[in-house]
């Protein structure tokens, strides 16, 4: 059975990228084909992808889900905030020198009081909020809340920050982190992508503040991924249906979109509409809609490196990120891409008799 620690790592902390670059399109690629890889440009996409595939995007808006403040005791508290439920009532994650007892009453930003109505999420790792005056959650965040940067940036969020922690395209308010893929990419590039023929299609899915949560299990079957909001247009599920009826190649931009179209294909044919997601992509997972993937570099012993594990291979994204430390890539959120091509072996069995990520053979 697979384990945590067969996707463990070690990362030099000056590889966490800090920063975006100066350019979105200016970030590294590494394009891994046919067994090989190859160190390009963002920029240089167009010429690695072919007229009629089709790109599809995540089209969700990070929030301002980010509140300090404090309890009635006058201990300090951080809110996170999850999802918002109505315009009342959220859920979100609560750091605190204790936790709030359930009925308790919170102040954050000297703006918003919040009744805690107890814990929420299959482990209780959540808290259920109510709003205690006036008003509502989303006017209350974009007034008063801050932009919740990865725990791996050490900086407080800035004015740089509200406009690169946010895709070009987002136009969905919900998520409490970047679908990081899109932010490569810029209005010249998705023009030039459009002049070569490549389609593209728009999803949402609201990537919740689980998506850092650390896997707490040694086997992997014992973990329970926290559910996350998706919708998928009709027209984006037909552009799926047209690209493949033609040869093309579908494109998910990003471990989210992946996860969005993968879930909505699980009883079949892929499903337009509204769902929650709680998939758990491993080595051994059977691929139904995406054939190439676009995504960032990701955390050592992170559900995400385990999905692309399966996707590409867990071979071959060993080398991977050993040739991307190895050539000083930027990792995580403001990091550099990989685009992957699926793999046919990506069964456990080989996966086991292969050596840890952090090791040379």
């Amino acid at each position: 059975m697979l384990t945590l620690d067969e996707f463990d790592f070690a990362l030099p902390n000056e590889l966490i990228a800090q920063q975006p670059t100066a350019e979105r399109s200016a970030s590294r690629l590494l394009h891994l084909v046919g067994g090989r890889m190859e160190d390009r440009r963002f920029r240089d996409l167009p010429e690695l992808v072919d007229p009629g595939d089709l790109l599809v995007f995540n089209d969700t808006r990070v929030i301002r889900a980010r509140l300090l403040g404090e309890k009635e005791s006058g201990g300090r508290i951080e809110v996170l905030i999850e999802r918002i439920d109505d315009a009342r009532h959220a859920v979100a994650q609560i750091r605190a020198s204790k936790s709030p007892k359930s009925g308790s009453l919170i102040r954050l930003e000297n703006a918003i009081s919040l009744i805690v109505r107890g814990r929420s999420g299959k482990q209780g790792e959540f808290f259920s909020l109510e709003l205690a005056d006036d008003g509502d959650f989303w006017s209350l965040l974009d007034n008063h809340g801050r932009l919740p940067l990865p725990p791996y940036i050490t900086h407080d969020a800035d004015c740089d920050d509200e406009t690169r922690y946010q895709t070009i395209f987002a136009r969905s308010p919900g998520a409490v982190a970047a679908p990081t893929a899109g932010l490569h990419f810029d209005q010249a590039l998705l023009a030039e992508l459009d002049a070569r023929g490549v389609e593209a299609a728009w999803l949402t899915l609201h990537v919740g503040a689980g998506t850092f949560q650390p896997v707490r299990v040694q086997l992997l079957a014992e973990h329970r991924m926290h559910a996350e909001r998706f919708a998928i247009p009709p027209e984006t599920a037909a552009a799926v249906e047209r690209t493949h009826a033609r040869g093309g190649k579908v494109i998910a931009v990003g471990t989210t979109s992946l996860r969005a179209l993968e879930a909505a294909a699980q009883v079949g044919e892929l499903r337009a509409g509204a769902a929650e997601t709680d998939i758990f992509i491993t080595p051994g997972y059977s691929f139904r809609v995406v054939d190439r993937l676009i995504t960032n570099f990701h955390l050592p012993k992170s559900t995400l490196l385990m999905l692309v594990s399966a996707f590409s291979g867990i071979d071959a994204i060993r080398d991977a990120y050993r040739h991307a430390i190895d050539h000083r890539y930027r990792f995580f959120s403001y990091g550099d891409a990989m685009l992957l091509s699926r793999s046919g072996s990506t069964n456990s069995r080989s996966f086991r008799a292969s050596h840890p990520f952090g090791q040379c053979p």
